[in-house]
């Protein structure tokens, strides 16, 4: 202080949005950054938002609000669960009914949409990681920064960044980058130069597997340098070596491993063809190793039957047809069976009145609602489609029934999904107590819905040519 001629000091929380110092319980040190995200839902929470709007506002600001922090300071799993509990009651909740049925877990949710059924929300606990892995990424990729030197030479002495461990009287954020560095050994893997950098036995240089690492045990082998495997007089790989040492499996990867002699070994990250680290590749590399691990014995084999199915459901096919937004996510919805019909929702809290709220005939499930009711079948009828609800009738369920209907040529499909889209919508009018729409009136709609979204498709289709 008194070399840099400094009289007083000013003394805040925070600096840029950042806490100046980290230290006692990190939960209530962050904690501000929960409250933002609950007063951000709390202003939503007055607008009546269909779940496409909602999906856009978590996405865009809501999982967007504590990136800056995730970026230098690990945030405690905890406290990202409690932001995903907040943005997972609200996308539930309806305008003045906070405690709705959460017919979905946060895990499904935050599965990606085209490959898990989910909608590609972030599990904020695991970007968290995938963003301190990238300040890990930034010192092996430019260990001459002034940055990259000081922290080096205080906490990783010996230069070996991916050997750095949690020590007593260090930064937390150090700490927070060592919790980056475990992520980043997920994915990263060695290009071979001269070879003289990496370890066999315990770096990740082969193209194969999570680990990357040959399969063949070590046993009595010496041998430790990838080097000592590059013939120096061909600078290629000396193949006799290769087969004492390594089995046929391992001989065969390491065959097909370009050697660049003459050149330095070089870092890469795996999951890109170019060999750049993204956040994005990242998160999916911690999000598929976190769906492995989760898999438990009791429940293991009833989780992997549901994800083998949601992953073979063609969900690509359904976020790029040419509907509505809110009809995409009715469609989700009806393929995860967790639209609110009357026999789904006692099975959830119990016994309750389930006769059809339209026909008031039968006991309402899926099945019922959107084929068997006598005025949805008359809107199938003057439809012209009468036919194929014949032949949904014969599915056993609702993913059943949409893979039956996506199947379809794109102009029916899109007509039978706004059908049932607006059959849904009317069913909850009259739920409510409103009066029920005259069948020709809904037919009309839905065709006035399919020809409208059809003509601004060809006019973007025309202004993307032009």
């Amino acid at each position: 202080m008194r070399i840099l001629n400094i009289s007083t000091e000013a003394s805040c929380e925070r600096y840029l949005g950042l806490p100046v110092y980290v230290g006692g319980s990190k939960r209530k040190m962050f904690e501000y950054l929960k409250d933002r995200v609950w007063k951000r839902i709390q202003g939503w929470k007055e607008k009546l938002l269909s779940k496409a709007r909602k999906e856009i506002l978590i996405k865009a600001i809501a999982q967007a609000i504590p990136s800056y922090a995730m970026s230098c300071f690990d945030l405690t799993k905890m406290l990202c669960d409690d932001i995903g509990k907040l943005i997972h009651r609200f996308w539930w909740a309806q305008q003045d009914k906070e405690n709705k049925i959460h017919w979905l877990s946060w895990e499904t949710l935050c599965s990606r949409k085209e490959r898990g059924g989910g909608l590609g929300y972030r599990d904020l606990h695991l970007f968290n990681l995938a963003m301190l892995a990238r300040q890990a990424w930034r010192l092996v990729m430019d260990p001459n920064s002034l940055c990259a030197r000081l922290l080096m030479a205080k906490y990783c002495p010996d230069g070996d960044l991916m050997k750095a461990r949690v020590g007593l009287s260090i930064s937390y954020t150090w700490r927070s980058i060592v919790r980056g560095i475990q992520g980043l050994k997920e994915g990263i893997i060695w290009r071979v130069g001269n070879g003289e950098s990496i370890k066999i036995w315990e770096d990740p240089w082969i193209s194969r597997g999570l680990t990357r690492q040959p399969i063949t045990p070590k046993g009595a082998v010496i041998l430790s340098k990838v080097s000592e495997l590059i013939d120096p007089s061909t600078g290629s790989w000396d193949v006799q070596l290769l087969r004492e040492i390594f089995w046929e499996e391992d001989v065969k990867d390491i065959m097909a491993i370009p050697v660049r002699s003459g050149h330095e070994d070089l870092v890469a990250w795996h999951y890109d063809a170019k060999g750049v680290f993204s956040v994005k590749s990242a998160y999916h590399v911690l999000d598929d190793k976190e769906g492995i691990l989760s898999s438990s014995p009791t429940w293991g084999l009833i989780q992997r039957s549901d994800s083998a199915d949601s992953r073979n459901f063609k969900w690509k096919k359904i976020w790029k047809l040419p509907i509505l937004p809110k009809v995409k996510q009715f469609v989700w919805r009806l393929v995860h069976n967790s639209l609110p019909v009357k026999k789904n929702i006692q099975r959830r809290l119990g016994p309750i009145d389930t006769l059809c709220p339209v026909c008031k005939r039968f006991d309402e499930d899926g099945g019922h609602c959107f084929l068997k009711c006598k005025p949805m079948r008359r809107c199938w009828l003057e439809l012209g489609l009468n036919f194929l609800r014949e032949e949904l009738l014969e599915l056993r369920s609702s993913r059943e029934m949409v893979t039956k209907i996506i199947s379809l040529e794109e102009k029916t499909c899109i007509l039978v999904l706004n059908l049932l889209w607006k059959w849904w919508s009317t069913r909850n009018a009259v739920n409510a107590g409103e009066k029920m729409l005259a069948t020709s009136n809904i037919t009309y709609a839905v065709r006035q819905i399919t020809n409208e979204r059809s003509r601004k498709t060809k006019l973007v289709q025309g202004l993307q040519f032009q």
